[in-house]
């Protein structure tokens, strides 16, 4: 079937594998007609799980494997010498074109070495960034890179941007998405030298919509849809937002639970209260997808459910059928293998 997805699971990467990852395939081949998944791992332990579903057996299939790459091995060795592991079969299968995308809640080291050295950069695509979508109070905004590229030079951080408005409009359907740096100030003069050498090459970019620097602090209001920083900014960002949530909605709880009028209130508004904060969930767009890359490779956090697993795999489907990685190549006049 011309039309069918085809992708790779790594079935044992994750907190929760491999009881969450196969319930997210399951759940994923239950409600899309067009999607195949292949899970990687133990197949005696798969396989298991599988027993306790419905589901069309011949969307599901399971390729065996004996090897697991931990969350604190060293990338680059585990790469190498785990060949067996189910992140290195599955990306493997994405290189081979057996699969269309590979999906997962593994080693982030290990996904971001074997992302570049299996599935291998698009011809053209200087470094791929790792790009989350996270919630805003006008949806969600693309912070580009967030992991993948530490020490970035201003020629990637072009490439982040323009690739990032491909995504944005083509997966998400934001319209010429508005693309910022970020910075520690709005002055185009303000920055450290990679700011400064990269400002004025996105103010050059005609194909893209940039609105010059952003603060950290505005980025929760959603002032940019597409945020472009190196790996090491991006990332304690990620971080400090993910953890500033989770304080934020403790010290929320604390405090409806400290009398009996504040109970009697939580009561009152938890309907609003528990819409708005699903609101700032971004369990519904999957994972952060590895751009540039000859194949799609996703990320999920280490600690996903089936939910988010699930959304990761409808994520694959919409990359494959906006022909994500061809228009990336056509953005930045990339010439086809």
């Amino acid at each position: 079937m011309a039309d069918m997805t085809r992708v790779a699971l790594d079935a044992m990467g994750g907190d929760n594998a491999p009881g969450e990852i196969v319930k997210g395939a399951v759940d994923a081949v239950n409600e899309y007609t067009n999607i195949e998944v292949v899970l990687v791992g133990d197949s005696k332990e798969v396989e298991a799980e599988l027993l306790k579903y419905q589901y069309d057996k011949e969307r599901i299939s399971v390729v065996h494997t004996t090897e697991t790459i931990s969350m604190d091995e060293p990338p680059v060795n585990a790469i190498r010498k785990k060949k067996d592991s189910s992140i290195v079969v599955a990306m493997n299968m994405v290189k081979k074109k057996e699969a269309d995308a590979f999906v997962s809640a593994g080693s982030s080291g290990a996904i971001l070495v074997g992302g570049q050295v299996i599935v291998g950069r698009i011809k053209g695509i200087e470094r791929p960034p790792l790009a989350p979508l996270i919630p805003t109070a006008n949806g969600v905004s693309l912070l580009i890179d967030s992991g993948a590229n530490v020490d970035a030079r201003s020629s990637h951080l072009v490439q982040f941007a323009r690739m990032g408005s491909v995504y944005m409009e083509k997966i998400v359907g934001i319209k010429n998405p508005r693309v910022a740096i970020v910075n520690i100030g709005a002055e185009e003069e303000k920055g450290n030298a990679l700011v400064k050498e990269t400002f004025p090459l996105l103010k050059n970019c005609t194909d893209i919509n940039f609105i010059g620097s952003i603060e950290a602090r505005d980025i929760p209001s959603g002032a940019a849809d597409v945020i472009v920083c190196e790996a090491f900014v991006g990332n304690v960002i990620l971080k400090l937002y993910e953890g500033l949530a989770g304080t934020l909605i403790s010290k929320i709880k604390d405090g409806m639970m400290s009398t009996l009028k504040s109970k009697i209130g939580a009561l009152m508004v938890k309907p609003a209260l528990k819409g708005t904060l699903k609101s700032f969930s971004v369990e519904k767009y999957g994972g952060a997808p590895l751009l540039g890359l000859n194949g799609l490779v996703v990320k999920v956090h280490g600690n996903s459910k089936a939910i988010e697993v699930k959304n990761a795999l409808n994520q694959c489907i919409s990359f494959k059928n906006e022909n994500i990685n061809e228009i990336i190549k056509e953005k930045l006049f990339i010439e086809n293998e």
